[in-house]
């Protein structure tokens, strides 16, 4: 018998919103696949961009959902945002958080005092989302980075995934501040590798896996860390966005959902002139991508991402070819 997934690795990088959870409810069969990773031998880290609660909010709330989580098994971009920025300000000085409590507090321990008005002359904005910010933060926010204040994105995830749907995310805040001041802030958190890099020490991991569910944050860090990437289909990207893919936010592995940690992968490989997964293959001629399989089978697209990938190995936009399924 094949070995399962997980099996050729010693740790785990798991996204939160669209992988475990969407909004407060947990996904199907999340909580139970993390459950199974202990008795593998198998450590779980959560990496997350939500700068809104603190990671004891973030394990408390897993916890609740049923998956297996302590404090120290998050690590947040609101930590890395608050490290970023006290190398780049001295202790004591004034930090307009344009976020949540949870954010300030992160910037509050790390010796730096929050203000919340640009009035109280800070000398930096850290910024990361809370649903409950408003124009009149944005636009504090941005009077100070007009001013000169250093600037720094705890992410620029454009959506969130919550329980109705997509909703905007810290990115849309971000770029509001972007559009009122023309200034470009320093981003902590995915898709930058120290977010990735921290985890995998904290965990003690020398072959962890990333598992999340966006190219341009995910798989993007996690492939810029170094670190093998698996997509799960179960948030933002689907088989057709990743099919499209530039190269730097390309997975090393598609998975349905977290249950398939524990089933076989099967091999990927060139024949005939294309590529086969499973009992499927693909092959390009020219932009046309001939795919024998069926559109509801992962294995197809597993072949054929491998087979458009080969005919385009460095892409720097995204691009689809043209489809043809042969059943």
């Amino acid at each position: 018998m094949r070995a399962a997934f997980i099996d050729a690795f010693d740790a785990v990088l798991s996204d939160l919103d669209g992988v475990v959870y969407a909004g407060p409810h947990a996904i199907p069969g999340a909580p139970e696949a993390l459950r199974g990773l202990a008795s593998r031998g198998v450590r779980l880290g959560y990496v997350t961009n939500n700068a809104s609660r603190s990671p004891a909010e973030v394990a408390a709330h897993l916890r609740e959902l049923g998956a297996p989580a302590e404090e120290n098994d998050v690590v947040s971009s609101a930590q890395a945002g608050a490290e970023l920025l006290a190398r780049k300000v001295a202790a004591g000085s004034r930090v307009l958080v344009t976020g949540s409590a949870a954010l300030a507090h992160e910037v509050e321990i790390r010796g730096l005092v929050p203000v919340r008005s640009a009035q109280d002359g800070p000398v930096a904005v850290i910024q990361g989302f809370s649903p409950d910010l408003g124009w009149r933060d944005l636009a504090e926010a941005s009077y100070a980075v007009a001013a000169g204040a250093v600037w720094v994105a705890t992410n620029t995830d454009w959506s969130i995934p919550q329980a109705r749907g997509m909703a905007p995310g810290n990115g849309t805040l971000v770029h509001a501040v972007r559009a009122a001041t023309g200034k470009e802030p320093l981003v902590a958190g995915k898709p930058e590798a120290p977010l990735f890099l921290a985890a995998a020490e904290r965990l003690g991991a020398k072959r962890p896996v990333v598992v999340g569910d966006r190219l341009d944050t995910d798989i993007l860090g996690g492939n810029r860390a170094g670190f093998a990437t698996a997509a799960v289909l179960t948030g933002v990207d689907t088989p057709e966005t990743i099919l499209a893919a530039r190269t730097a936010e390309r997975p090393g592995y598609i998975l349905a959902t977290l249950s398939d940690l524990y089933a076989p992968y099967p091999d990927v490989e060139a024949v005939d002139g294309g590529w086969r997964a499973g009992g499927s293959t693909a092959r390009v001629d020219g932009r046309v991508l001939r795919v024998s399989g069926a559109r509801g089978d992962l294995d197809a697209w597993r072949a054929a991402c491998a087979a458009w990938w080969d005919a385009r190995p460095h892409a720097d936009e995204a691009a689809a070819p043209e489809l043809v399924w042969e059943d």
